[in-house]
This record gives C-alpha cells, sequence and structure tokens, in this order.
C-alpha cells in the first residue's frame, strides 16, 4: 500500500459528518421531551464524536497549509500524538 496515494475524499467526510449531525439532531429532537436524566444520556453520546471531529479538523488544517484538497494518511499520523496528549 503506498502512503503517498492514500488520502481521505473531503466529500466522503463531509457525507459522514452529515449522517452523524442528522442522527445527533434526532436524538436531541428524541430527547426533548424526556426528563433531565436522559437528556444527559444523549449530551454524552455526542460528546464521543468529539475526538474525531478534532482530528479530523486539525488534520484538514495541517493539508490546507500545505496546499493539498485532500486529508492523507500522513496528516492524521502527525496530529495523533497531539490529539492523545488532548484527551
Amino acid at each position: 500500500m503506498d502512503n503517498a496515494n492514500t488520502s481521505f475524499d473531503p466529500d466522503l467526510i463531509h457525507a459522514i459528518f452529515k449522517l452523524v449531525w442528522s442522527r445527533t439532531a434526532l436524538e436531541r429532537e428524541k430527547n426533548e421531551g424526556a426528563d433531565a436524566l436522559e437528556c444527559e444520556v444523549g449530551v454524552a453520546t455526542s460528546k464521543k464524536n468529539r475526538p474525531t471531529s478534532e482530528a479530523v479538523e486539525r488534520a484538514a488544517t495541517i493539508a490546507e497549509a500545505e496546499g493539498v484538497n485532500k486529508i492523507e494518511a500522513t496528516h492524521l499520523e502527525r496530529i495523533l500524538p497531539q490529539l492523545l496528549l488532548d484527551f
């Protein structure tokens, strides 16, 4: 496997985020009528995706700084140690 050709398609990343956001929105709507304890569970569930979105944002920043339109595996490899220290 050649790492130079490995990259993430921005449209794929966008579709994944759109799916997660729509699921989170549906979950929030479901929890609106629930009691406070159930709402807290919904909030905790959305925090699970936080490291993933943070990783993509940081990798995108590096890719943008390099003038590349796609996030490559090397961009993610660069931010992983920093991400692990943050969480």
